[in-house]
Formats: C-alpha cells, structure tokens, sequence
C-alpha cells in the first residue's frame, strides 16, 4: 500500500502539486501516491477529518483554507505560528502537525536557484497580507536587513509589530520610498493579478539588484518595471518548488533535488 498525500483547495485543478511531488517521490523512491481534492469552501474540517479517517498521512492546504488549517492544527512549528497560517499538515496519531513551508521555499529559491544570498541585504516586502506574513520569519532568520511596505500604512506597521521580536522591521507606505535603494525587492501582493503596478519610485532598485514576484507564469507589471529599471528579476515558480519539496521532507525525512524538476516546469510555461 502506498502512503496517501493530497492537496486541498477550491479551486484546485491548476495545481501543479501532485505532478511535482509524484516526480519528487520516483526520484526518492518513496512509495506514496499525491492527489489533488477540492473541498466545499464550508467543508475543509470534514474533509481533513476524512483523510485522517482513510489513513492520509498528509497534505498541502491551498487557497482558501490556510487560516483553517492553522486553527485545526493540533501542534504548530514556529514558522507556521509566525505566518499564522499553514500549507501543510502532517498526520501522525492523534496530532495534526501544523507548518508553513511558503517561507523556506522563497528563501531556498533566492539563494540557492538564483544565487542571492539575503544576509546584510536591503530587502523591500511588498504587502501586508497573508503572504508576507508567510515568508517574514524565514527572511529574518537569513538576517535580512527587512522593510515592509502597503498601502494601507498601518497594516505594514501592525506586521512590523508583530516581528519585532526577531528583528526590527521598518513598515512604510509607498509615498516613503522615494529616496530609498534596495537590494532585493519582493512582490508579495495580487497586483499582478489585475496588472496593476504599485508606486514605486524609479530609482527604487540598487545596483545589481532582484525583483522577485511571487506569481509565476506571466510578466507582472512590476517585473516589466523592474526589468525596464535595470533590475535582475525572477517570478515565483521556483517558490513553488522549493516550498514543496520542504513540505516533502517534513513528511518523509528526504529532501528531493529540485533543479531538474523546476527547469521542466520552466520550459512548459
């Protein structure tokens, strides 16, 4: 019998997770099979209990339900209770194991796909949201040097407070950027979504710096402008490996290599 993983989300046919973790668990040999289950947006605490119940021995919480998940987890890791909220629960007895592997995947992805290591760097966050929340602790812990920016001041502010402390956060609007450089730039918001761009300064990016936008498959308005302004940019699929393959070793104790996968997925894009 293969051990049973899932992903759980809604919607959650577009998720390219099961055909990572599959390529992830024949380069390991782990005898698991990994599917992707759309839960009833007021029924992801049944849905988790029916896996429990068929013997699941995880899964990956997507869109919408990773405050859910975080409130069901019985025991969290202190990066989950961080970005207060999880992407993977892990199934062991009586205890849903809560974590965030959004964080570690970004960070993995900076500094060992692109090669940017965050130590002393001058890191701008965009966003104050779920997302960022997500990845802060992880940044910090490189000791990066971080600011948080968001157009509503005070919720940069408020996440800013809730960090300090681990390190000191600066939360700032956007009118505040002029006049600031920085050596990575994150996009953490959904502007690139609605092809929106944020107010961003032109002189905002140091010499030799990244722009890195969390969505992945198209070319953001930010990314645009930062390429325009000089800037090495990178989107967010190597996030999305790296996340998963940390999931992947918090589940089964072996951390799959990621390179070859993730210039597949790159290729088919």
């Amino acid at each position: 019998m293969k051990d049973r993983y899932a992903v759980i989300g809604n919607p959650i046919a577009h998720s390219k997770s099961p055909l990572i973790h599959d390529r992830f668990a024949a380069q390991t040999g782990q005898n698991m099979r990994y599917e992707a289950i759309a839960a009833p947006l007021d029924g992801f605490a049944a849905t988790i209990q029916r896996l429990r119940d068929e013997g699941y021995k995880g899964c990956n919480v997507t869109v919408p339900f990773k405050f859910e998940a975080y409130a069901l987890a019985t025991e969290l890791t202190p990066r989950a209770r961080a970005a207060q909220a999880v992407n993977t629960l892990k199934f062991e007895g009586d205890t849903i194991l809560g974590d965030n592997t959004d964080g570690a995947g970004l960070v993995r992805d900076i500094e060992r796909n692109i090669g940017v290591l965050l130590e002393k760097k001058r890191v701008l966050l965009m966003g104050a949201g779920g997302a960022s929340f997500g990845v802060v602790l992880p940044l910090l812990t490189s000791h990066a040097q971080l600011t948080v920016v968001n157009r509503t001041v005070t919720k940069a502010q408020q996440l800013a407070t809730t960090f300090a402390t681990h390190a000191q956060i600066a939360g700032l609007g956007y009118a505040d950027l002029p006049g600031l450089h920085f050596d990575v730039v994150i996009n953490a918001t959904s502007t690139g979504l609605t092809d929106e761009l944020a107010p961003l300064p032109d002189d905002l990016f140091a010499p030799h710096a990244l722009a890195y936008d969390m969505m992945y498959g198209r070319a953001t308005p930010f990314l645009n402008f930062a390429r325009h302004h000089g800037a090495q940019t990178a989107d967010g699929l190597g996030m999305l490996v790296e996340q998963a393959a940390e999931a992947f070793y918090v589940w089964r104790g072996v951390r799959p290599d990621t390179a070859t996968l993730l210039s597949t997925l790159r290729a088919s894009l």
